[in-house]
Formats: C-alpha cells, sequence, structure tokens
C-alpha cells in the first residue's frame, strides 16, 4: 500500500522497509501491519490532538514529570510549543509504560522504537499467526471467562507493582493472543504513586473486567478485587505473586470521642497560654 505520510521518515531512516495494511483505527491512533526487515511489527501512529476522540485529562497527567523546566512552563502556558510538548509528553507515556512494563513481566506488546511521533512495536497474533482479536470480539465461555479475568487481574497486580495503573483498561484495550490477554493503549497509564486519582482508576479498571466477565460467569460480578488489591498496596503487601481472594471487609473502628475532646481541650489551652504570654510582654 501507499506509504502514510507519518511513516514516510521511518522509511527514510531504515527502520520500516514496507507498510503492509492498516490493521486498526481508533480514537488515538491508527495501526498499520508493517515490514521491518525480516520482521513482521505493527507502527502505531498517534493521531493529532485536534483530531482525537480521547482528550487528554488533568485526571490522567497529574504527576507525570517533565525534567526540562522550559517545556514545563510551556506547557503550563498552554504556548503552541507547550501544546506541541503536552504532545509528546502524552505519546511518550505510553512508550515508557510499555518498556517498564515489559520489564516487569506484564503481558503487554513489545515495544521497539519510537520515532517521529511513530511508535513501533510487536504485532500481537494468534495461534495461526494472524493479528490477534480483542477480547470484546470473541464470545466467551464461563470457564474462559474466569480464566481470563484471573490472568487479567494477576496483570493489574504485576502493573501496580510496577508502579502503573492503566486508567482506561477495558474489553477494547486487550488483544487475545495464544497464551490469553495481552494488554495494550497505554498513553493515559498513571503513575500510581505520584497521582491522587490512581486508586478510583484502579478501582474502575478492575470494575470493567468484572462487568464484562459476569456476563459470561455472573459470580465475578462480587468480586471485590479492586479495593483488595488497593488496600494490599496502599500497606505495602502486595507483590507479584500475591494470593488473592476476591474478597474485601472494611474496618471501621469506631470513633473514641473522649480521646478527641481531650485533644480538642488540649489544643484550646495551648492556645489559651500562647494569649496570655503575648498580653503578659
Amino acid at each position: 500500500m501507499k506509504i502514510p505520510k507519518r511513516i514516510e521518515p521511518l522509511v527514510q531512516d531504515g527502520l520500516v522497509d514496507e507498510v503492509i495494511r492498516q490493521l486498526m483505527s481508533g480514537k488515538e491512533a491508527t495501526v498499520y501491519v508493517v515490514r521491518c526487515g525480516e520482521e513482521i511489527r505493527c507502527a502505531k501512529v498517534y493521531k493529532e490532538a485536534n483530531k482525537r476522540g480521547f482528550r487528554q485529562s488533568a485526571d490522567y497527567t497529574e504527576g507525570r514529570k517533565v525534567k526540562n523546566s522550559r517545556r514545563a512552563r510551556a506547557m503550563e502556558k498552554g504556548s503552541r510549543y507547550g501544546r506541541e510538548a503536552q504532545e509528546e509528553a502524552w505519546q511518550n507515556a505510553e512508550v515508557d509504560a510499555l518498556y517498564r512494563l515489559a520489564s516487569a513481566g506484564v503481558r503487554v506488546p513489545q515495544p521497539y522504537n519510537f520515532h517521529a511521533g511513530v511508535l513501533l512495536m510487536e504485532l500481537v497474533v494468534d495461534s495461526e499467526g494472524n493479528a490477534a482479536p480483542r477480547l470484546n470480539d470473541l464470545v466467551l465461555t464461563a470457564e474462559l471467562s474466569r480464566e481470563y479475568h484471573d490472568i487479567l487481574i494477576r496483570q493489574v497486580v504485576r502493573m501496580l507493582c510496577a508502579g502503573i495503573v492503566h486508567g482506561d483498561l477495558s474489553r477494547y484495550n486487550v488483544l487475545v493472543d495464544a497464551a490469553g490477554p495481552v494488554i495494550i493503549d497505554l498513553p493515559q497509564a498513571i503513575d500510581a504513586a505520584a497521582n491522587n486519582q490512581a486508586r478510583q482508576m484502579l478501582l474502575r479498571d478492575v470494575e470493567n473486567l468484572a462487568t464484562y466477565f459476569g456476563q459470561f460467569a455472573p459470580e465475578l460480578r462480587s468480586t471485590n478485587y479492586g479495593m483488595e488489591i488497593w488496600s494490599l498496596y496502599q500497606s505495602s503487601k502486595l507483590h507479584p505473586e500475591t494470593v488473592l481472594t476476591g474478597y474485601f471487609e472494611r474496618t471501621e473502628n469506631p470513633v473514641d470521642m473522649k480521646s478527641v475532646m481531650r485533644e480538642i481541650n488540649d489544643t484550646l489551652k495551648e492556645e489559651e497560654a500562647r494569649q496570655l504570654y503575648r498580653t503578659s510582654r
């Protein structure tokens, strides 16, 4: 096929030898199947901000660090250069997350290169060598739903142990190859330690999985893996091999009103003493 304009720089630099076909076009990018030497890979071409269906949100970008102070100031001001820098940072977030998660053993496409706004990465294929389908395109049995749900919950745990929350995990962002689910689409990935929305996003990701797989295995809808995972994470007890139950019980200790009133009275007395000291000087 004709080489898309955005991929031309990669062809000129010898990173891509041939564009075979368009694989899919989504809300944030268009993906092509390409040949790189003897390897068949995919090239993710990010859409321009004004053509993207997915809008950047402060909920997702909170906590992301920009090392270059000039770029950071420009991004805050919203200048043209700042918008370009913000767009580049948005794309780089997925690249960084993929490398980080692949190193942590999470099932994501292996990234190979990021050049001129195009991400070269592994083409995930099924058992017959064809491009792997999305989870949404499959009809599952109850048994397979339980198996895939278990795999993805363990992947969510492994991601969180690597310090990342997907932030937009759903049946549309999971491919299924011969070995099971593979998580994709991570430009909105959240730094779990630096983003105040991390808990909310993790709970939503896990709830999305329970809702989808619960269509085929209804008992999954009553599980509470999200709160269990986050509670273990907060208490530094979560690790990649943690055995989960799917059950979480809130423990709300009764408020000791006597202790509260004692602290209030002590504070009032201290303030009264300070005021008396000031007036006596």
